[in-house]
């Protein structure tokens, strides 16, 4: 099957009411479980990849994204390409040439004229690039440059000043801090749902929840019924990998073979992602 452009996953599921969800990869495991765990569940995809990511191999985008874009074209669902959290302008400019179709441009650290004027030039480009883009407005806990907690006054994303920011930027969607936190590894957060209907009525794009590895399943539904489309999920599979790892190395502490231990790590991954998918479709 082809590479299916997010705007098209995206546009389906606001259509239906109902969500589309987006899994973070940082290695070529990650995306063969995502992508094996949507064909499992039979249902279409988003693969992102971080800019933190692209750091951790050095810089370079390329070689994951081609491979992630390989996976997408034999997989048997729909997946997109989106590449995420990208605050560096020069990173962004690459996205067109490696597969993706979307983007998610995060100026939230900066002071909220600059990233206004950052957000608008960003979404401009990617436009005339044909790429989708996301931004985020509001602080989603987790992040080094966020208030420590996701329920500190003030952190939520007003309606008001979502709707004015979207006008403003000319974005194609939006993520609102609306309670969750990345990097959360037990799945204990709450919800504003009545602030996500706010938000929905106020903003005329898809809303996305960022950490969502956090948020247990009936949470993650009621929030896609008040108004989610965009489901991104991250954390979750770290945990998933990670632990399958150790578990496999405790067992067999004198393993050298990566397979014998990266196999069912992905396999894990996989197993994570059917459940998501399945969840979010019940």
């Amino acid at each position: 099957m082809p590479l299916v452009p997010t705007t098209d996953l995206v546009g389906r599921a606001a259509a239906g009411r109902g969500c589309v969800a987006a899994f973070n990869a940082i290695t070529l495991e990650h995306a063969e479980g995502i992508v094996s765990g949507a064909e499992t569940a039979g249902r279409p995809v988003i693969v992102q990849i971080s800019e933190n990511a692209v750091r951790y191999h050095g810089g370079r985008l390329a070689p994951l994204a081609l491979a992630a874009a390989s996976l997408a074209r034999t997989s048997a669902v729909g997946v997109a390409l989106h590449l995420d959290h990208v605050t560096d302008v020069g990173l962004l400019h690459q996205a067109a040439a490696t597969g993706f179709s979307s983007v998610m441009f995060d100026a939230g650290a900066l002071p909220w004229t600059d990233n206004l004027a950052a957000t608008a030039a960003a979404a401009r480009w990617a436009h005339e690039a044909g790429l989708w883009i996301e931004a985020e407005l509001g602080y989603v806990g987790g992040k080094p440059d966020s208030p420590a907690s996701a329920h500190a006054d003030g952190v939520r994303t007003d309606p008001a000043e979502a709707a004015d920011y979207v006008a403003r930027t000319g974005v194609d969607a939006l993520a609102v801090a609306v309670g969750s936190s990345h990097a959360m590894t037990r799945r204990s957060a709450h919800l504003d749902h009545t602030l996500i209907a706010r938000l929905r009525e106020a903003v005329p794009v898809p809303l996305v929840l960022h950490g969502s590895s956090g948020v247990p399943d009936a949470e993650l539904r009621a929030a896609v019924r008040a108004g989610m489309t965009k489901i991104n999920i991250g954390t979750a599979l770290n945990v998933s990998l990670t632990h399958t790892v150790r578990d496999v190395l405790r067992e067999e502490p004198a393993l050298t073979d990566p397979r014998r231990y990266l196999g069912p790590a992905r396999d894990a991954v996989a197993a994570t992602v059917r459940d998501l998918l399945t969840a979010l479709a019940a």
